[in-house]
């Protein structure tokens, strides 16, 4: 609490003293003033600089300054030193790509995934069916992307008229297909059979956050071929999902 001011007539300006020594505050919105029994709006009805308090209208006799109370900077908080927020300081989904400086532009990878399979599997039907080659991944947003790729092969255990062997290649999503690709033709290998590397990618908008699984399925050509025996995977045969973000 300032010391007691006594008002002059026609001035506004007036020095803030506590035990008769001179006290700066830090600014407008430090101090609450009360003249006539009214609470002064600081920053319109009176300002601060330094030590002296400037009101916006002369006082006249008459006037009480019933007191003037220096808060402290009570409102200032600053700004926390590089390096000293942590994660733990920050609120669950606190932060989303629109509250960052220049937000998470689409196209920015968010999480990368990959699973792999080195046992082969028979495909022998023309119906579709799972290589057995899957993974899973909890988009962080709906307005994800999820790019899968998709690298294996089939070899097959006949090789008259190979290119005649053809393999369609699927991916789903759950029990959703998302694309298929008429790949996978068949060629003669140095060692008598026949082979093919099977290549695949698609670009999915599954809009959602909850856990979506991707797959691989294939299928013959035609049911002449079931009597030869194709192997998808082996050697590695990998599927690979990354989040793209939005």
């Amino acid at each position: 609490m300032c010391d007691a001011i006594s008002v002059v007539n026609g001035q506004a300006a007036y020095s803030m003293q506590v035990g008769g020594v001179a006290v700066i505050a830090g600014g407008n919105f430090n101090v609450i003033a009360s003249v006539n029994g009214v609470i002064q709006k600081a920053g319109t009805s009176f300002t601060i600089n330094s030590s002296t308090i400037t009101f916006s209208e002369n006082l006249v006799t008459g006037d009480v300054i019933n007191f003037i109370l220096i808060l402290g900077s009570v409102l200032d908080l600053g700004v926390p030193s590089d390096g000293t927020v942590t994660t733990g300081k920050i609120a669950d989904n606190a932060v989303t790509s629109a509250k960052l400086a220049s937000g998470l532009a689409l196209g920015k990878i968010g999480q990368v995934l990959s699973a792999t399979r080195s046992v082969e599997k028979t495909i022998a039907s023309t119906s579709y069916t799972d290589c057995d080659l899957s993974i899973s991944i909890t988009p962080s947003a709906t307005s994800s992307k999820i790019f899968v790729i998709v690298s294996a092969s089939v070899t097959g255990n006949t090789i008259n008229s190979a290119n005649n062997y053809i393999l369609f290649n699927n991916i789903v999503r759950d029990s959703t297909q998302l694309i298929e690709y008429t790949t996978s033709r068949m060629d003669s290998l140095a060692n008598g059979t026949i082979g093919a590397a099977v290549s695949l990618t698609h670009l999915d908008s599954p809009s959602s956050t909850s856990a979506v699984t991707y797959k691989v399925q294939q299928k013959l050509s035609n049911a002449d071929n079931a009597s030869s025996k194709f192997c998808f995977g082996g050697k590695n045969s990998t599927i690979t999902v990354m989040e793209v973000l939005a």
